[in-house]
């Protein structure tokens, strides 16, 4: 082994053991091999910046960009509302879960299914009161076990299918994989469905002043327009949008009649709903049912990106107080929208726009991004934390979807490689305003990606400085000395352990030349090792670093590092205890 080589391998495992310690952030783990590798001279210096151009990196951030979008968009929330109504413990809801995504997997790419996916999870969760890491992490082992079911599904059976072309004169067809994956698939959604609590309730690091604020009696009102979905409708339908989490007060009729909002009262066109609840179950009302909220003007002539709603609290000297909205004529002198306002220990009884403010309330406004910090200072009103909140956002609705359906439908033909496929689509959201521009950076989990970018030139030195030759040398030396079936397990399980260094590509293209080669040597039928070798690079649960969707849910489900094998480790033992008699069954060599 040559200095190179040893160097190369000391820093990679001294990156794992950080990893899995966890005293450092992940980024800064990363970032620290990348600068011992370039001063051992493992990584040379033209080198060293490459991972931030790599596929990868631009994978993962569109998706998240992507997903964001789907899920600013509120149709997910139509979905489960219309699709699982009734599916409220965490356990069905992740069975649920996986099972979609690993279906969806075995057609699409798996990095599409689950970007479709993540934004149901998190209304899911919502809706249980679980943390989101409770299903993330095992939607994205169901979706790289989907992705084994057909050639498309993942891009380790394309390569094999290659691979055996090459050898043979004859590819895999379409569907020559789904037998074992099939079998994987439904063992794995199996196992998850009755081991998912292996992995600890995680929150995201970044969450903490936002969700220390929860105003949970926000009063707003709403009128019922003519195209509104909730005519005819009744009033415990249309609470039934806000998942108990809202209710409406008081009716008055078009005519100013007011009406008792009874479970069974009907609703009329012109009615205005006075409603209280939280902000987020007060925007899924009112968007779910098509209602318009009365105080909200002059949207439609507006950029909503120039738009920005914001809570703030009303200050001790500030000049609102004793006024109402309709007194001071906020909208037509400031151009701002009151959506909404909390008073502590209180539930308002008069229209939003006759509530005289107090010191201490806390209002939601809509307006001009760039005119709100001005307004508030001079009516001495203090802005909270920053929530992301959407209520009265203008959505797209199915426009989203259609951009991902496109982008997916692109890769599934093979028109468009994955990469410029989701760029584009995650652009076209922002020009379609699917998801408010300012937002975009804020979706983007800078972290994850500084760590994809930097692992990505350590990682490839193992190939650069000859040391995956002498795995591949090692593995030849083994596995000619072992029976039929403990050859096959040997080069699955190498694959599913060189895949976090090399990416799941890498590792077929390293190792299925060398797998074919010494089953020809010992005699054997090539194809049960190819797709040994496809299983084994399409299985990484044990990092978040050897597959696009694990890094993917990183973020978004607040996991650390040494989460991964928790769950991951089991999982995997159960591919290889499974897989390989099934291999040997459907493709006897």
């Amino acid at each position: 082994m040559t200095l190179p080589q040893t160097l190369a391998f000391l820093i990679i495992a001294a990156m794992m053991v950080a990893f899995v310690w966890g005293r450092w952030r992940y980024d800064i783990v990363a970032v620290g091999a990348l600068l011992a590798a370039l001063a051992t001279g493992v990584v040379p210096p033209e080198e060293a910046f490459s991972g931030f151009s790599d596929d990868i990196v631009i994978i993962v951030g569109s998706a998240l960009v992507v997903s964001a979008a789907v899920s600013h968009s509120g149709i997910m929330e139509v979905a489960v509302r219309r699709f699982a109504p009734q599916i409220a413990r965490p356990r069905a809801q992740l069975i649920l879960l996986v099972v979609v995504v690993t279906v969806l997997s075995a057609f699409v790419k798996n990095i599409g299914a689950l970007a479709i996916m993540m934004p149901i999870a998190f209304q899911m969760a919502r809706k249980s009161g679980v943390s989101p890491s409770l299903f993330l992490m095992p939607m994205s082992f169901g979706s790289l076990l989907g992705g084994l079911m057909t050639q498309i599904g993942t891009s380790p059976n394309i390569i094999v299918s290659r691979v055996r072309e090459e050898m043979t004169g004859q590819a895999f067809t379409m569907f020559d994989y789904t037998p074992t994956g099939l079998a994987l698939s439904v063992v794995g959604v199996l196992f998850l469905a009755l081991c998912y609590r292996l992995l600890p309730e995680r929150r995201r690091e970044e969450t903490g002043l936002d969700t220390a604020i929860e105003i949970n009696n926000y009063t707003t009102e709403a009128r019922v327009t003519e195209e509104s979905s909730a005519i005819g409708k009744t009033v415990a339908e249309i609470q039934r949008n806000s998942d108990g989490q809202a209710m409406i007060l008081r009716i008055l009729g078009a005519g100013g009649q007011r009406r008792t909002p009874l479970p069974d009262a009907k609703l009329r066109a012109g009615d205005i709903l006075l409603i209280e609840g939280s902000a987020t179950a007060l925007d899924a009302m009112v968007s779910q049912s098509d209602l318009v909220f009365s105080e909200r003007r002059g949207a439609a002539t507006r950029d909503a990106a120039d738009l920005s709603t914001i809570e703030a609290v009303v200050g001790e000297n500030s000049s609102l107080i004793g006024s109402s909205a309709q007194e001071l004529t906020m909208f037509d002198s400031t151009g701002l929208s009151l959506l909404a306002v909390s008073r502590r220990g209180q539930r308002f009884t008069e229209r939003l726009g006759q509530i005289r403010f107090q010191s201490g309330d806390v209002i939601l406004l809509q307006g001009d991004l760039a005119r709100l910090p001005e307004l508030l200072r001079q009516w001495d009103c203090l802005p909270l934390v920053e929530r992301g909140l959407q209520v009265g956002s203008v959505r797209n609705g199915i426009i989203p979807l259609t951009i991902l359906f496109v982008a997916m439908a692109a890769t599934a033909i093979g028109l468009v490689p994955v990469a410029p496929a989701f760029f584009a689509a995650a652009a076209a959201m922002v020009l379609s305003r699917s998801i408010p521009l300012r937002d975009v950076y804020n979706r983007l989990d800078a972290p994850i990606l500084i760590m994809l970018a930097c692992l990505i030139p350590v990682s490839d030195s193992l190939r650069s400085t000859g040391g995956t030759e002498l795995i591949a040398a090692w593995l030849s030396a083994t596995a000619s000395n072992l029976p039929g079936w403990g050859a096959l397990a040997l080069i699955m399980v190498a694959a599913m352990a060189v895949t976090p260094f090399l990416n799941n590509a890498a590792t077929v293209l390293v190792m299925a030349p060398i797998a074919a080669t010494f089953a020809t040597d010992l005699g054997y039928a090539p194809e049960a090792f190819l797709l040994a070798v496809a299983i084994g690079a399409g299985c990484d649960f044990l990092t978040p670093i050897g597959h696009q969707c694990n890094t993917l849910v990183m973020g978004p489900g607040g996991y650390r590092f040494g989460d991964y094998w928790r769950l991951g480790a089991p999982l995997s033992v159960l591919v290889v205890l499974v897989g390989v008699p099934v291999l040997m069954l459907v493709w006897p060599f």
